[in-house]
């Protein structure tokens, strides 16, 4: 077996949901710089925003938790996203008509090389 293979710092954490308070042991890796106490023993403290207690999944009940505001965010980038659907479709018109531009440049030449006897000919 591989020697130092395993993590050292697998130990009692608390982890304690945000929502709504509720605290619960496990062993884990993980670093925390918080502590509290429970049942007179220290314990590294992580929090988190949802928990099996707080979660629409387990608790039946549907509703938004939004600590950081992404959902704000979401709808204020798509509200301008909508702002700027014109912007878009016309800067998409201007770059379908540079390449049509291109072609018809391209095949003037074509067209010009074509028409125009090569001088070995003559």
């Amino acid at each position: 077996m591989k020697k130092d293979l395993h993590p050292t710092s697998y130990r009692p954490v608390v982890f304690q949901d945000l929502n709504n308070g509720d605290q619960f042991i496990t062993r884990s890796t993980v670093q925390a710089d918080d502590k509290v106490t429970v049942d007179g023993v220290d314990y590294p403290l992580v929090k988190v925003h949802i928990s099996r207690t707080s979660h629409p999944y387990f608790t039946g009940e549907e509703r938004i938790v939004d600590i950081e505001g992404r959902v704000d965010k979401f709808k204020a980038r798509a509200a301008a996203g909508e702002a700027n659907k014109e912007k878009r479709a016309a800067a998409a018109q201007k770059l379908v008509k540079r390449a049509a531009d291109k072609a018809a440049k391209a095949a003037d030449q074509v067209q010009t090389k074509i028409d125009s006897p090569s001088p070995a000919a003559q």
